[in-house]
């Protein structure tokens, strides 16, 4: 009766001269359920008419009846226990599915908190414990819920619920509250992709639905990625790959990116990293990809501590961070919003150039940074000549106060060696 069509279990194809398809064939999916029952007496729910036999009038107070038979649950671990009564609550939420789709009037204000509850009853529970730490998206299958049969109705029920004309949110939202959202947020964690994939489609349209809930969810979801924001562990899962590709990627193609092509460079910057020079050379990529296409009025906004940074980079002991920064001189585009900022960018950048060309201990980032210093010249001459000079002058003052230094230090030690020897009567005093 549902639209919501149960996939067929996939069968996988076995090689036979290939240990690694053996092992997977011969891998059974898990179950898994959180759902159980102490108690070991059988359930019986009393049959009730289908809500399409009794007249229209009859019909919202039969709707709730039924609602509250579904708060029943079941232990599908026991795959003989209460079998008649599972399949019977499986129809009702079959019915119930179609009930809200297509009907009309059966959604009267005390049906909410019966709606409610019994997908509170349903989907709310603590989830079991994972079956392995290590687990391998290539090798092993994911951890399925075994009270699917009955989730996935409700699931289905619920989102039809919320999609309903009827549905009234300023009702709602007595009942569908931040703790709610919270309970919500926390069935994330759940092994079962079927389960995530209803989930994600529950959170939008309560998020669509609920003005003065939008807050709290973008709050709530910020805490959950700051708590697993250490990384993925490897290898990556399947999910989190798609993830990238599916999600994250395709962000990029809004025609609005541009605008927040400043705000994203800012964040990088903000979180550079001091002491992982793997994570600079990548982090200098991702800023090249970004100055590839930022607009020239974005890239004036940023230029300042951009260059800082690049400079630093530019400096760096480590010849991979050097040479990565140094190659932004490659880029045309680059250049280009380089030579029309020449004014700014130069002066931020010629000090750490011109000391790397007589100090630097790699011949090949001392050969790059001459073509740099070569390209800066062509741009802007005459500042090039003025900073030339300012930095030699500059270094002549600071040589002439290092030479002063180690001639007081000299001074210093000859006085106190002269005082030691007194001291032991080896000179007269």
């Amino acid at each position: 009766m549902s639209s919501a069509a149960t996939t067929p279990p996939s069968v996988d194809k076995v090689d036979g001269f290939s240990r690694k398809s053996v092992r997977k064939a011969k891998q059974k999916r898990s179950q898994s359920s959180s759902q159980f029952r102490s108690q070991g007496k059988p359930i019986e729910l009393t049959p009730l008419p289908l809500l399409k036999d009794v007249p229209a009038p009859e019909q919202p107070e039969l709707f709730l009846k039924k609602l509250q038979q579904c708060c029943t649950v079941f232990d599908f671990m026991d795959t003989l226990s209460d079998l008649k009564m599972k399949e019977y609550k499986r129809s009702t939420l079959n019915e119930l599915v179609d009930y809200v789709t297509v009907s009309r009037g059966y959604l009267t204000e005390q049906a909410y908190p019966e709606v409610v509850k019994m997908v509170s009853y349903n989907i709310f529970r603590t989830l079991p414990p994972s079956d392995s730490n290590e687990f391998d998206p290539e090798e092993d299958e994911p951890t399925l819920e075994a009270s699917w049969p009955h989730l996935q109705l409700v699931y289905e029920f619920f989102i039809r619920f919320l999609e309903s004309q009827e549905f009234q949110p300023s009702i709602a939202k007595k009942y569908i509250d931040q703790k709610f959202v919270l309970q919500l947020l926390e069935l994330f964690d759940s092994e079962d992709p079927r389960e995530r994939d209803y989930l994600k489609t529950v959170l939008h349209r309560i998020y669509g639905k609920f003005l003065g809930l939008r807050a709290f969810i973008r709050k709530q979801i910020n805490n959950i990625f700051l708590r697993i924001i250490n990384g993925f562990a490897l290898p990556l899962k399947a999910e989190h790959k798609q993830f990238l590709v599916k999600v994250l990627i395709p962000l990029h193609t809004v025609r609005s990116l541009s605008l927040f092509h400043a705000q994203v460079i800012r964040g990088l910057l903000k979180f550079w990293p001091k002491t992982c020079s793997q994570k600079e050379v990548m982090y200098l990529g991702e800023l090249e990809e970004i100055l590839d296409v930022i607009e020239p009025t974005q890239f004036v906004k940023i230029q300042e501590p951009l260059f800082k940074q690049i400079s630093r980079c530019v400096s760096s002991p480590h010849f991979q961070v050097a040479e990565r920064a140094l190659y932004y001189w490659n880029n045309e585009y680059i250049m280009s919003l380089i030579e029309e900022n020449s004014s700014i960018i130069l002066p931020i950048m010629f000090a750490s150039l011109y000391r790397i060309s007589k100090e630097h201990w790699n011949p090949a980032i001392v050969a790059l940074v001459y073509n740099v210093l070569k390209a800066f010249m062509e741009m802007n001459s005459t500042l090039f000549d003025e900073l030339t000079a300012t930095y030699k002058s500059d270094r002549q003052r600071e040589k002439k106060k290092e030479k002063e230094r180690e001639e007081l230090w000299k001074k210093l030690g000859d006085l106190e060696l002269k005082r030691g020897l007194r001291s032991d009567g080896i000179i007269p005093t």
